[in-house]
């Protein structure tokens, strides 16, 4: 499927309907732009938050999770 798609002054594009549902884009979906030598290659794309931890806060959890295993150890016996 080939479209012509006008940008607006902003750099702001809008994908056909038609082709929004052929790749299963919803209406705040993402699209991945990528640069090649033809052009722009663009890919129906999902992002994930991510959360990253510092050592100080992994070794938190660890000694966090250590102290709840004791509590439920103790009441065991």
């Amino acid at each position: 499927m080939t479209k012509v798609i006008s940008i607006n002054e902003r750099g702001t594009l809008t994908l056909p309907k038609q082709l929004r549902r052929r790749l299963g884009i919803g209406g705040e979906g993402q699209v991945l732009a990528e640069e090649r030598e033809e052009g722009i290659l663009l890919k129906a794309g999902v992002t994930f938050p991510l959360e990253g931890y510092s050592d100080a806060r992994i070794a938190e959890f660890k000694k966090n999770n250590e102290d709840v295993l004791k509590k439920y150890f103790q009441k065991k016996r």
